[in-house]
């Protein structure tokens, strides 16, 4: 099954309940007129706390992810205004949870949307095998995640895109899971070295300055 995620940004002048309820449209259309197979999305739906850990960004974004047979690209996607990138990935579930709730409601707790690019001075398989064997690991290892879809960028569908080669979706079950540094990253014996390990771990492998992460709201549209 082909996946696709589609990258849409907030407006200037559009708070969160006009962008959610713009991309919830958006997706509706999709979901009627072209029948995907299935289709989720995350999307920032307030704004993050002022002081965290975690660098939020503040913009407004939605992640749109289309489980379809075929390669034609959702083009009422590309066309929306705040279009930030469209992508063919590959997707892997190194944990997931068991969805116990109807298509629609929002997924409880919190997602960690990340965009990235690749570490300059590596190499693509270099960079796939850091991030597969080495991060990926340390992810589970150390946060409480209940659910971590990985997908690695393998083509561009337009000429527009942010070149990104990676979107990562980490899930907690709980807001304070993902907020709170000590359920995070672990209790005060251990919080520091493990912050300081998973720093050095992303920078070799990432471009660390095109970083973007968010804090989302998850939502399973058609279960695929």
């Amino acid at each position: 099954m082909n996946k696709e995620i589609y990258l849409i940004k907030g407006l200037a002048d559009e708070d969160y309940a006009a962008f959610n309820s713009r991309i919830a449209g958006l997706i509706e259309y999709v979901t009627e007129t072209a029948q995907p197979k299935g289709i989720t999305y995350t999307i920032t739906d307030q704004a993050p706390p002022p002081m965290s850990i975690i660098p939020f960004s503040r913009q407004k974004i939605a992640a749109i992810s289309v489980y379809k047979d075929h390669t034609n690209p959702a083009n009422s996607f590309i066309d929306a205004d705040g279009f930030y990138g469209a992508y063919r990935v590959t997707e892997a579930l190194p944990v997931s949870f068991t969805k116990e709730w109807i298509d629609g409601q929002p997924t409880p707790g919190v997602c960690l949307l990340t965009l990235f690019s690749k570490k300059n001075n590596i190499d693509h398989p270099t960079f796939i095998d850091r991030w597969h064997n080495s991060h990926t690991p340390l992810s589970l290892r150390y946060h409480p995640l209940w659910n971590y879809n990985r997908n690695v960028v393998d083509e561009y569908l337009t000429t527009n895109d942010a070149a990104f080669h990676g979107i990562v979706e980490e899930q907690v079950r709980e807001r304070r899971d993902l907020l709170n540094p000590f359920r995070f990253f672990g209790n005060p014996l251990v919080i520091i070295p493990r912050m300081i390990h998973v720093y050095l771990d992303t920078k070799s492998f990432i471009d660390y300055p095109t970083m973007e992460t968010f804090l989302a709201k998850a939502y399973v549209v058609r279960s695929k």
